[in-house]
């Protein structure tokens, strides 16, 4: 069900924890599942990421994707890191059983969340960045219950 890269991230969780005085902190939810997650960003002067890390409560596929998200943007410039998408994360885990894809849409907007703290605290303007929402399912149509 699960590659080998999504066991070892998910056993294996790379940049675990928080960083204190973090240049960008978001968190997001979903929900229907209740997956939280985290990232912290530590990006330099030239707005490379130095450093980022980690916490998420949720399932073996929200600490994977959230796992191999920190990989992925350790290093990159903030223009490389917006470029990190929920596929891309996929991709780096040799895929996601089709029930677990919103972990790694949760990891994008993760980025995107600490990304946008960033340009907050600092008042500039990041290209191709909104606004997070605090749900990735906010603003979908409410799903009818039936009875």
């Amino acid at each position: 069900m699960y590659s080998e890269k999504v066991m070892d991230h998910f056993n294996n969780p790379r940049n675990v924890g928080e960083i204190e005085n973090a240049s960008g902190v978001g968190t997001v939810g979903n929900a229907k599942c209740g997956d939280i997650m985290r990232i912290y960003l530590d990006i330099d002067d030239n707005q490379i990421i130095r450093d980022c890390k980690f916490k998420t409560f949720g399932c073996g596929a929200a600490v994977a994707t959230s796992s191999m998200a920190t990989e992925l943007v350790k290093g990159k410039s903030i223009k490389e890191a917006m470029e990190v998408t929920n596929k891309a994360v996929m991709e780096a885990l040799d895929g996601l059983p089709p029930v677990k894809v919103h972990c790694s849409l949760l990891a994008e907007e993760a980025i995107h969340a600490a990304l946008w703290d960033y340009a907050e605290k600092n008042h500039i303007t990041i290209e191709g960045l909104s606004k997070p929402k605090s749900d990735i399912h906010e603003g979908e149509e409410a799903e009818e219950e039936e009875y």
